[in-house]
């Protein structure tokens, strides 16, 4: 046992970090849209209303390439897929700094989603290549650690970027999609140097480790299903849908409209690019201490289910707090609950997924489900120019997060969780 907690946590040392960096760049790619916010709608004199939904149409795009994209990951190979994804979405994401119209804007977040469609769950499908179901959720939540640790890194260097001003004849906001767009291009290379295809591709596995992941992995219970088109008739699979459908509404609807409620508390946009920082560093401490707590327990419903109902009280506390303190401090809340309980999520649907339907099942799950990343910013878009405050779009995610919550419960009992993950009787 000890050998074979040695061999992963080998493979984890290895992988993880570099499967971090990738989704940091991916991520600060997908959101730093937020910081160019601050200057880029008046530059352009686009209303909260334009920017909410070119902001969110980035997910239609993901959406209709998500599925076959994964599919065709698994087939060639993470290496030479990811490749790819990440080659193009550098590419369109400089593209941004170029746009002057609202319809070239809502182009660019179209294209972008395309380009980026099948990373996420090229990458989550990657991971149950190696890691075994007792200890994936630690691993699942030390890779998603990328998304708040895109808040810790991206928000002062964004900052930072737009404190220079114009320069050489672009825009501070030009500026932002230009130059956060020159790390995914340069790690696009590094991925087919660093990236195998699988353990029984890694050069730094000898014999008998592969040997001990491949033994373990065909240990596992066998999943429930293996061919995407059968997966397609499971009610269960669309079931387990909602509750992500709704964490992601969260997740956008607070990413891209944080760094202007920061803002609007009288801060620079260097000091939000700073404070916008801290929620996000809490979160990364919330999602790592509840993924270690589930995989303690073998618990894993009532760890996310809980982490969204603390999320729906920090939000519903953001709405209604009487100062800016108290509604900074209620926003961290909601972000570390909302991220705790992603990271587990996907511990939940894989135990229904194996060969090509695991590869098209996360596809479709992230792709539909990836439809709230466009609900979010625009439920928060027409609250604001509707009411001209931030408060109501708050308390419309509080409630978003509470039915997340009890979604997850009633999905404990219809999928096949192994241990005791089950809601008891």
């Amino acid at each position: 046992m000890n050998g074979e907690h040695a061999v992963f946590a080998k493979a984890g040392w290895r992988l993880l970090p570099f499967m971090i960096l990738l989704y940091l760049g991916c991520f600060i790619d997908r959101v730093n849209v937020g910081f160019a916010a601050l200057s880029m709608n008046a530059d352009l004199g686009f209303s909260p209303e334009i920017y909410g939904f070119g902001a969110g149409v980035f997910f239609w795009g993901y959406f209709l390439f998500e599925v076959p994209s994964n599919l065709i990951l698994a087939r060639v190979g993470a290496r030479l897929w990811i490749f790819r994804i990440m080659l193009t979405w550098g590419a369109v994401s400089m593209l941004t700094a170029l746009v002057s119209t609202s319809t070239q804007f809502y182009s660019v977040r179209f294209l972008l989603g395309l380009a980026e469609a099948g990373f996420f769950p090229g990458m989550v499908f990657y991971l149950t290549l190696w890691f075994p179901a007792a200890i994936r959720a630690r691993f699942f939540a030390l890779f998603l650690i990328a998304v708040p640790l895109s808040g810790v890194v991206g928000g002062p260097i964004s900052g930072a970027i737009l404190s220079l001003g114009d320069v050489g004849g672009l825009k501070d906001w030009q500026w932002l999609f230009v130059l956060e767009a020159l790390p995914a291009l340069v790690l696009s290379f590094a991925v087919l140097a660093w990236l195998p295809d699988g353990p029984e591709r890694a050069p730094w596995l000898s014999a008998s480790e592969k040997n001990i992941i491949a033994a373990r992995l065909a240990a596992e219970p066998a999943p429930v299903h293996t061919s995407f088109l059968k997966l397609l008739a499971d009610p269960r699979l669309w079931f387990a849908i909602l509750p992500y459908f709704g964490l992601v509404i969260d997740t956008y609807g607070l990413n891209f409209w944080l760094p202007q409620i920061v803002k609007a508390m009288g801060f620079s946009n260097f000091e939000t690019g700073l404070m916008v920082a801290l929620p996000y560093l809490v979160s990364i401490a919330a999602m790592y201490l509840t993924a270690r707590s589930s995989d303690a327990r073998g618990e894993r419903i009532w760890h996310t289910a809980i982490a969204s109902a603390i999320s729906a009280i920090g939000f519903a506390i953001a709405a209604f707090a009487p100062d800016n303190t108290a509604r900074f401090i209620a926003l961290t809340v909601a972000s570390a609950g909302f991220y705790a309980a992603v990271g587990l999520y996907w511990t939940l649907p894989t135990t229904l997924l194996g060969g090509m339907a695991a590869a098209g099942g996360i596809g479709l799950i992230n792709a539909v489900g990836n439809i709230g990343g466009f609900l979010g910013p625009v439920i928060m878009g027409w609250f604001t120019q509707t009411t001209g405050d931030y408060r109501s779009g708050l308390a419309a995610l509080a409630g978003v997060t509470v039915v997340v919550a009890a979604l997850t419960l009633v999905l404990g009992r219809l999928l096949p969780l192994r241990g005791d993950a089950r809601v008891p009787n």
